[in-house]
């Protein structure tokens, strides 16, 4: 998908709204017409999606800082498209646990959990989130609760099933690993080594 750099996107914008309102007034209105329409259409795109997607590409490639430094270049959230505002909270959320503020990341992700977004998929994405962010503080009955949510959704984008895949064959591999320590605690309980031996009787 094409994007614009954001900064450029702020130069455009100035340069098309204040440049269209000089020609106007130096020549004409339908001079700086095309300039002004150019620089609302732009200023409207920032509004309705932020800097979700540039952020994202940054989370991907590991570069937390820049990836928050960009999140914070969207100065009114509450203005975003549906779908964009709840990416929103989710990457704040994300880059907090990254960087292990599970508190911080959880806050985040119940405001994204509020937005009504409108598919399964991305519903499916964030209950995913809601479900590492619980394993991460070990809190196993949210992850039950988010996982029998997700396989109650329509997932489509293969993507997002190899995630709830993966997903849920680390948490079975935890599982089973936790359930064969605990067999071998209780092993280890009925072997008492070094015990008193019992002393055969004396005839």
């Amino acid at each position: 998908m094409f994007t614009i750099n954001i900064y450029v996107k702020f130069a455009l914008i100035a340069v098309g709204i204040i440049g269209g309102i000089a020609l106007s007034v130096g020549f004409g209105f339908w001079y700086g017409f095309p300039f002004i329409l150019a620089g609302i259409l732009l200023l409207v795109s920032y509004f309705l999606l932020g800097t979700i997607q540039s952020a994202g590409t940054l989370l991907q490639q590991e570069d937390f800082e820049g990836a928050k430094k960009r999140l914070d270049l969207t100065y009114f959230p509450n203005l975003l498209y549906t779908t964009n505002r709840a990416y929103y909270y989710m990457l704040n959320g994300s880059i907090a646990q990254m960087q292990g503020d599970h508190n911080g990341a959880e806050v985040h992700f119940k405001k994204a959990g509020e937005i009504e977004v409108p598919t399964d998929n991305e519903k499916a994405m964030l209950e995913l989130q809601f479900a590492n962010n619980a394993a991460r503080k070990n809190n196993w009955n949210q992850v039950k609760a988010h996982m029998k949510t997700l396989k109650g959704l329509d997932v489509t984008m293969p993507e997002v099933k190899a995630q709830i895949a993966q997903f849920d064959q680390a948490m079975k591999q935890q599982g089973q690993m936790k359930s064969a320590m605990r067999q071998g605690a209780g092993a280890q309980k009925g072997y008492r080594p070094g015990g008193k031996r019992r002393r055969p009787k004396m005839r």
